[in-house]
Parts: structure tokens; C-alpha cells; sequence
């Protein structure tokens, strides 16, 4: 599979994920811990460094030299 996620965007994936779960941890007493199960996708996307959206789409973040 080719790679189209740099290290900056997985880095930003990764803070986006934490924030997700944090807040579908606090916000779980209101019946809202599903928030935090939405923080699978970018952390998939992160750990493979492959966003199949961006592929649609054309946008490659990762350096010519890492491929």
C-alpha cells in the first residue's frame, strides 16, 4: 500500500484521537462515550500512514524522500 500521511499529519492524528477519547471519557455520563470510538479512524490512518480519502482526492503530506 502506498503511503500518503507524513509525519506531521500523524502527528496531528494522533493529538486529534487523544482529544476524542478524552472527551468521550468526560462526556460518557451523558451517554455520549461513543465520541471516543471515532478516535479509530484517525489512529488507523496514523499507525499506516495511508488516508484512503486523501487518495480520492490527490493529497499526498508525506516527503517524496519516505516514500
Amino acid at each position: 500500500m502506498l503511503k500518503n500521511v507524513g509525519t506531521i499529519d500523524r502527528i496531528i492524528r494522533i493529538l486529534i484521537a487523544v482529544a476524542l477519547v478524552v472527551t468521550g471519557i468526560v462526556l460518557s455520563g451523558q451517554g455520549l462515550w461513543w465520541i471516543a470510538l471515532i478516535a479509530i479512524l484517525p489512529l488507523a490512518t496514523a499507525g499506516i500512514s495511508y488516508c484512503p480519502l486523501y487518495h480520492v482526492v490527490g493529497i499526498k503530506t508525506i516527503s517524496v524522500k519516505k516514500l
